[in-house]
């Protein structure tokens, strides 16, 4: 089960936003996607935060969102983002994935730059995959 990689099932075109993007622009690519969430990437493609709907959903509660001095991604972003490497085995996120834990990890290679996603249920498919293939065999 180790040889399940995170890359074989993460999603290589994730939704991603800048820091000084608008909020209206991601809640707007957000909703277009129905994703969750996504990276906040710098010129670099280095993820340096996480814009979560649940971000934007308390940045428009603020009022501060249709306000004339509009809120950028920085303003709302979670700076603390854990990430996941690209090589990392499936069954070693799984374990790590707790009720507080995030939804979707962004992917990353070993120059730390984004090359993807990988959320909740692709960490399950990968594994109902597996299961399913190994007991096919016997």
């Amino acid at each position: 089960m180790r040889s399940i990689k995170v890359q074989n099932y993460m999603n290589r075109h994730p939704l991603k936003f800048t820091r000084k993007m608008p909020v209206e622009e991601a809640v707007a690519l957000l909703v277009a996607a129905n994703q969750s969430g996504g990276p906040v990437v710098d010129e670099n493609k280095q993820v340096i935060g996480f814009l979560s709907e649940q971000d934007c959903l308390r940045m428009m509660l603020k009022g501060t969102y249709h306000n004339e001095q509009s809120a950028n991604v920085e303003d709302c972003m979670s700076s603390e983002v854990l990430t996941v490497n690209m090589d990392t085995a499936v069954v070693d996120l799984a374990q790590t994935l707790g009720s507080n834990k995030p939804k979707v990890y962004p992917v990353v290679d070993y120059e730390k730059q984004l090359v993807g996603v990988i959320s909740r249920t692709d960490v399950l498919r990968a594994i109902d995959l597996y299961q399913r293939e190994s007991h096919g065999k016997h």
